[in-house]
């Protein structure tokens, strides 16, 4: 799971280093503001992903095979029908972000014809989401690790036809990206066919559009949706505050992000294994089992959060131009570089706990701490910091990714005396 979910942020990482090194910072800045958009797009609805591992994992633990199978295709039919209605008002969605960021408006013309392009493969982008969720749940780990390989893979080498050969700049990134999920989805049900060959079979028995077949998912997904949606709107308001203080800030927090994204990937691979085992060993019941999970994953996180910190410290000097050799953006991140060393601490319990609460079922805990750490934490410190400019932003963001942990913490001790997490559908 860790190599899967490191595969995934090459696809934003790609697109930083080549565009990069493009004459203009405003094709970088677009792309950043563009794929950020849509990465916020996406994990509004990243519910998908971790009701389905969870329930999943679940049903996996009592052996309940048919629910397993009901899971993929109910989950695939709420993902389909999401990402139809995304493509559909992809102009709108698109244009209203953008202006409520406020940046330039070449970097905004570009932004909103990168957004367009890459919601058109909004339907398959959210059920490859689904069928990753689904394998996860299953303990297939190895299935997502060649479906995301694949993926980036493809994704670098049309980005280099794209961008390079043909000169489609910004516009080319967005086709490479919307080329890649098509593709993924194909050989996602290609491994699902593999891997199940009465599929067809299941999704004849199972397919429905009745309210209460889909209840059980709604259920889990409604408190995973608002969490999402109080987790974005954090990260919507950062990258307008940063838009606001310039294409060069806006671009180098781009790149912080892009680094920060191989901390959270990489921690994300321990959480979605803590997803699969806990959901496991509650489907069965087995207590002493999700205990030793809780102690292991954790053990686990904290070791990896910490090596990361430390390869960050040691690589500044190669790292800034593999992503840029703009100037201004150089020294720009110079400045802000210690927070890139420190937010992997500080963000670890975060997602590891996010882990075990989902494998747990425990959506409505979720959806409470992190209210509390949007609306307590990250806006106030903001507020009182906003004459440190960038630094103050980034102050508010390290803290709300530290409260985010500790507050899921508080609850730990009563989801391991809680007997009552057994779901099924």
């Amino acid at each position: 799971m860790i190599l899967s979910n490191l595969s995934v942020p090459l696809l934003g990482i790609v697109d930083t280093a080549i565009l990069g090194h493009l004459p203009s910072p405003s094709y970088l800045s677009a792309v950043a503001l563009g794929a950020g958009l849509l990465s916020m797009i996406y994990w509004s609805f990243g519910f998908l992903r971790m009701g389905t591992t969870s329930l999943t994992a679940q049903a996996f633990g009592r052996k309940d095979s048919d629910s397993v199978d009901k899971l993929l295709v109910l989950s695939l039919q709420l993902a389909l029908l999401i990402g139809a209605l995304l493509t559909l008002f992809r102009e709108p969605l698109i244009n209203i972000a953008i202006k409520l960021m406020d940046p330039s408006e070449v970097t905004s013309v570009l932004a909103s014809r990168y957004g367009q392009i890459r919601l058109l493969s909004a339907p398959l982008a959210l059920a490859n989401i689904v069928i990753l969720g689904w394998f996860i749940g299953r303990q297939n780990t190895r299935i997502p690790l060649l479906l995301l390989i694949a993926t980036n893979v493809i994704n670098l080498v049309l980005d280099i036809v794209f961008i390079w050969l043909l000169e489609l700049n910004s516009d080319g990134a967005a086709m490479a990206t919307v080329c890649a999920d098509s593709a993924g989805f194909a050989l996602g049900l290609y491994f699902i066919g593999q891997t199940q060959p009465q599929w067809k079979l299941s999704l004849k028995r199972h397919a429905s559009l009745q309210w209460q077949s889909f209840k059980p998912l709604l259920l889990i997904n409604q408190h995973l949706f608002v969490r999402t949606l109080c987790l974005l709107s954090t990260l919507i308001f950062f990258n307008a505050q940063g838009a606001q203080m310039g294409d060069v800030i806006l671009a180098g927090n781009a790149i912080i992000f892009q680094l920060l994204m191989i901390c959270s990937y990489g921690l994300d691979g321990i959480a979605h294994a803590s997803e699969a085992l806990i959901g496991h060993s509650v489907g069965a019941n087995n207590k002493r089992q999700t205990r030793r999970y809780i102690a292991a994953t954790g053990i686990w996180s904290v070791s990896i959060s910490v090596f990361m910190a430390l390869v960050f410290a040691a690589s500044e000097h190669w790292l800034i131009p593999l992503f840029t050799d703009i100037e201004t953006i150089t020294i720009m991140l110079a400045q802000y570089y210690p927070w890139i060393i420190a937010l992997p601490i500080l963000s670890v319990g975060g997602y590891w706990l996010d882990g075990v609460f989902i494998g747990a079922g425990e959506s409505k805990t979720m959806q409470k701490t992190m209210i509390f750490s949007v609306f307590i934490i990250f806006f106030p410190v903001w507020y009182l910091t906003q004459s440190w400019g960038n630094h103050g932003l980034w102050l508010a963001f390290s803290l709300f990714s530290l409260s985010r942990g500790i507050s899921l913490a508080v609850y730990l001790p009563t989801l391991i005396k809680n007997d009552s997490h057994y779901r099924s559908i």
